[in-house]
């Protein structure tokens, strides 16, 4: 569920704006939205929901001339019940007193919905949310800050909440467990909200709230307070990101802005850490003894994250010598995985408060274990979690299917690796200076595949109405089939899978018939003989095939119907190449059958529920 909320405090004829999780043009292509705001004079809570695009529930509301000084919204990701106008954000309590937005899941929402139906309270939801909603009403005495403590005393679960309350028409009171919140901090206005993205047009200092935290917010002024509900002070914290950064600049989806973005982005996260021909990590700030005796690297992530580690398995074990799994992060604490203070874990997540990778990164520090996140957000939970943290420099990426954050997350790999390598004494002073030379050219070469769009876009064209796609490779090129096939079933609805391609003979391959679309990639000198073998097999049971190789190595090949050349580089760092064409493909196939490719049907940017 995606949560964002804003208090605004305006002058007396102004209506509250209102600001969503992906902020400016962007707010017009977002569904399931409402919002709630206070009428000043009569200090009545009036709520306004739909199921339609946010951009014109807005217009609806500006033709109202509400007059209004604090207003909350939501975009709702479904947990409990359909997205219907019924179970949309803000829930209001029976009689009307009291509004909520919630981010999370209410565990123990059953029992406590019994009780308040034994009390008498009817529901017009199938939430559970509204429970809390009721719940405050119940509990109420008068006191509003006592009330939500009670409230927060008796459930169970996660929650990035706000709630207001029409006796105090200023004031709104929000709090934060297991689910992301943020305070903008501006004069005589103050914001609330889920990611920084929401509100950097508005403000760029921000606070953070930790589990347990709560907060009391009116124009002008914040109170914040620990899980005792003592008084306490917090950190401010500027953003570096720019209202421009998080703009289409021109673009027609912030996706493709992104794709174009990340030779940049890739440059933006190696350059500081390059200093005299040197990689320097300084939040790596671990001795050769101390890598010496680390037995086991595990890493964590979701979806292109877990993919990263995909890739990393192969590029650790290969450099380090040291033993690498890769966990998928929802599954990681349920197996009571073999971690203690032998292992280094390594969880990657591009906002940093990835639900299931926050679990999993409790669930390490708890048998022991070290644990190094790469971030995309400096003060995020995960970052928080840490033991030490890695960021990447992607700036903002608001389109749902990452691309940017995907390729710096790879060049932190490629850092992380060679570092540790160098410190371990494992990687020669001439392999070192080659790797610098080559991680500094990775800007250039991205941006000569980003300029040879047209035979993908044509391709994309073509194959647009296919019912299924198979990416096939092998070692590291199967990883980033990985990456290629969610990136095309995200965006483009298109049924695609990948394989390794020695495993089409062992049951795969039966799904092969007249026309079925193959991407297959082979960029390994010493796979490549193997991988055109594979792309013969499947030409003989009439597969379509798009060969993504290196001219060097497909120069004197005529197996495939269609090949795209990305340029050669360090072996360790040619997915930041060969996943490049595949984002491109997924784009144009999205494109071209008409699909919302910043914002896919049910899926959020950041996944903040289990």
């Amino acid at each position: 569920m995606l949560f964002e909320c804003i208090i605004k405090a305006i002058k007396c004829g102004i209506n509250i704006k209102i600001v969503n999780k992906e902020i400016g043009k962007y707010l017009s292509c977002l569904p399931n939205t409402i919002d709630a705001k206070f009428c000043k004079r009569k200090n009545k809570i009036k709520v306004f929901k739909d199921t339609k695009k946010i951009a014109e529930l807005r217009n609806d509301i500006n033709k109202l001339n509400l007059n209004s000084n604090v207003g909350i919204g939501h975009t709702r990701w479904a947990t409990h019940g359909k997205p219907t106008i019924e179970n949309a954000h803000p829930h209001l309590s029976e009689n009307g007193k009291f509004a909520i937005v919630h981010n999370g899941i209410i565990e123990n929402y059953i029992p406590l919905k019994k009780e308040l139906l034994s009390a008498g309270f009817k529901f017009k939801s199938d939430t559970d949310t509204e429970v809390v909603a009721n719940l405050l009403e119940y509990y109420y005495n008068g006191n509003f800050f006592e009330t939500v403590k009670k409230v927060l005393s008796v459930v169970e679960g996660s929650y990035g909440i706000a709630i207001m309350c029409s006796d105090f028409p200023s004031e709104l009171i929000v709090a934060k467990q297991d689910s992301p919140l943020i305070i903008g901090l501006g004069k005589g206005e103050n914001f609330i909200a889920s990611d920084i993205s929401a509100i950097v047009d508005k403000t760029r200092d921000v606070v953070r709230l930790c589990d347990g935290e709560l907060a009391v917010i009116t124009p002008h002024s914040i109170e914040y307070f620990d899980k005792k509900f003592n008084k306490i002070s917090k950190e401010i914290c500027h953003v570096d990101w720019t209202i421009l950064s998080a703009e289409k600049n021109g673009y027609d989806h912030f996706m493709m802005k992104e794709i174009m973005e990340q030779p940049n982005a890739i440059k933006a996260t190696f350059c500081p850490r390059i200093i005299d021909g040197k990689i320097n990590i300084p939040q790596l700030n671990i001795s050769k003894e101390e890598l010496e005796g680390i037995k086991k690297i595990c890493i964590i992530g979701c979806g292109s994250a877990y993919h990263v580690g995909c890739i990393a398995k192969y590029i650790f074990e290969k450099t380090l010598k040291i033993q690498t799994d890769v966990e998928i992060a929802s599954e990681f604490r349920y197996k009571d995985p073999l971690i203690d203070e032998s292992v280094m874990v390594i969880a990657i997540s591009q906002s940093g408060e990835t639900a299931d990778t926050l679990a999993a990164v409790k669930e390490a520090k708890s048998k022991g274990a070290k644990v190094l996140a790469i971030v995309n957000v400096v003060g995020s939970s995960i970052a928080n979690e840490a033991d030490i943290v890695v960021p990447t420099f992607a700036g903002p990426e608001i389109a749902v299917a990452t691309t940017k954050a995907y390729s710096t997350q790879l060049t932190v790999i490629y850092m992380l690796a060679i570092y540790m390598a160098e410190k371990l004494g494992k990687i020669s002073s001439n392999e070192y200076e080659s790797f610098i030379k080559d991680l500094k050219a990775l800007p250039q070469k991205a941006e000569l595949v980003l300029k040879d769009l047209d035979k993908i876009k044509k391709l994309a064209q073509d194959f647009c109405n296919c019912k299924n796609i198979f990416f096939i490779g092998r070692n590291v090129d199967y990883s980033v089939a990985l990456e290629g096939a969610l990136k095309a079933k995200e965006i483009s609805y298109i049924h695609s899978e990948a394989y390794a391609a020695g495993e089409l003979k062992h049951g795969t391959i039966s799904l092969v018939e007249d026309g079925t679309f193959v991407v297959a990639l082979a960029t390994n000198a010493d796979l490549f003989e193997k991988m055109i073998s594979n792309i013969r097999e499947v030409k003989a049971r009439g597969a379509v095939v798009l060969l993504v190789t290196t001219e060097k190595l497909a120069k004197t090949q005529n197996v495939a119907d269609f090949v795209f050349y990305v340029p050669e580089t360090n072996k360790m760092m040619q997915p930041s190449m060969t996943v490049l064409p595949l984002q491109i493909l997924s784009y144009y196939l999205a494109l071209y059958k008409g699909c919302d490719i910043d914002k896919p049907r049910n899926l959020a940017k950041s996944v903040t529920v289990e």
